[in-house]
């Protein structure tokens, strides 16, 4: 039987962004379910006793930019690690991709979820913004209307009932990949994720 795989992510995860395409292909190729489950990692964080980007000590700070450096080098992957548009709310961008897979499934969310990582991390544009959205939405060839979509009292709920399903699966960070209960923390997990499933190990491009 197929598994099932929970993706709990943020929008603005620059680690998310460099596992993404990967990750869907792993789950493509294991015959996987995807349940895309954006959520608000402020609520994690304050949860799991994770701190946010500007908390954190000088030197963890330094780092997460080197290694973001390395693995997009390795992983031949664009990337501005310090993008125009960044620290950036990914509310609006997480709720957008809710709406989309409760209306268009988690396939197209999947696909619009890529599109907004790239925008944030290698095309420099503002998730946050409404026009950046409806354009991302235009690109995917997704109805304009479900930008309306991710601003009602439905995909709210959705997206609070995404949160709280990460802090009680013991999620702490994004990316976090989930089945039958066993976590998965980070795209440089990837690997064990694939033998959980069944596959080799994915290589870098």
């Amino acid at each position: 039987m197929p598994a099932t795989i929970d993706y709990h992510f943020a929008a603005q995860s620059p680690w998310t962004y460099l596992g993404h395409a990967r990750f869907v292909q792993l789950a493509q190729a294991a015959g996987a379910q995807v349940r895309v489950k954006p959520a608000d990692f402020g609520a994690v964080f304050a949860a799991s006793g994770g701190l946010p980007l500007p908390k954190r000590a000088p030197q963890r700070q330094a780092y997460r930019l080197l290694e973001l450096r390395r693995f997009s080098s390795h992983l031949g992957l664009p990337m501005h690690v310090q993008p125009r548009f960044f620290p950036v709310a990914g509310d609006p961008a997480n709720l957008l991709i809710t709406a989309v897979a409760a209306a268009d499934g988690n396939a197209a969310a999947l696909d619009i979820a890529g599109r907004v990582f790239a925008a944030c991390w290698a095309e420099q544009r503002d998730i946050a913004d409404t026009a950046t959205l409806a354009a991302l939405l235009h690109e995917a060839g997704l109805p304009a209307e479900r930008l309306a979509a991710s601003q009602t009292a439905a995909t709210a709920a959705a997206y609070a009932e995404h949160t709280a399903q990460a802090i009680d699966a013991g999620v702490f960070g994004a990316p976090t990949y989930v089945v039958d209960g066993e976590l998965f923390w980070g795209q440089d997990r990837l690997d064990f994720l694939a033998r959980r499933l069944g596959l080799p190990a994915p290589q870098a491009t």
